[in-house]
């Protein structure tokens, strides 16, 4: 079996009592928030309070990384035609110091950085967080609902043959190519403001 360094889940709306048992399974015992809004409307075991509270029960930390992780990010300049640029957002200072903290913690426990999306490809914990994690040499595993894990590397497999070759014409190495697949993905699903100003961002219930 693989070795990884840290995991990734997509809450979406499992159960509480099913989540646990993921996380269980592959042994974590640190929850690191990446929302920049841990709030969940629909499934309300999920909101920041109450997902602390579960997992304190379970024997697991809760972190919140929102603030330097989130996916939503305040600032206009970090948006391209009102998309979230998650090529500017790793180049934020705000961002490393968040991965710093994130690798300190990973020091002293077993991480899962938590988002709302099921699918690794359709958000930012795998396109930003995960990518910066991996070009630091670190093995990430992303835990499926169906209770597998996908190597980072196997999902990257995926971007990649999901990802059209018209564009790529005058891409000629595969590191370009994989840049122009996580660019294109990411223009896909990354969030989308309504508005962005004086700082702030619309606000809503996913990443």
């Amino acid at each position: 079996m693989q070795s990884f360094d840290l995991f990734t889940i997509g809450h979406s709306n499992i159960a509480a009592d099913r989540f646990v048992g993921m996380l269980r399974g592959a042994g974590v015992n640190a929850v690191a928030d990446v929302r920049s809004t841990p709030f969940s409307r629909f499934f309300p075991w999920f909101s920041a309070k109450n997902l602390a509270e579960r997992l304190q029960r379970g024997g697991m930390l809760y972190a919140a990384f929102g603030d330097t992780l989130g996916g939503r990010p305040r600032a206009a300049a970090l948006y391209c035609d009102g998309i979230a640029d998650y090529e500017a957002m790793a180049k934020r200072p705000e961002f490393r110091v968040g991965l710093d903290r994130l690798l300190s913690l990973a020091d002293r426990q077993r991480i899962c950085l938590m988002c709302a999306e099921r699918e690794p490809l359709d958000c930012h914990r795998c396109l930003l967080v995960a990518r910066a994690l991996a070009e630091r040499g670190l093995a990430i595993g992303h835990i499926l609902h169906d209770g597998t894990i996908e190597p980072h590397t196997a999902t990257q497999g995926r971007l990649l043959a999901s990802s059209g070759r018209d564009e790529d014409l005058f891409v000629t190495g595969q590191g370009e190519r994989l840049a122009a697949a996580y660019r294109r993905r990411a223009r896909a699903v990354a969030y989308r403001a309504k508005t962005v100003s004086k700082g702030a961002n619309a606000g809503a219930e996913r990443r």
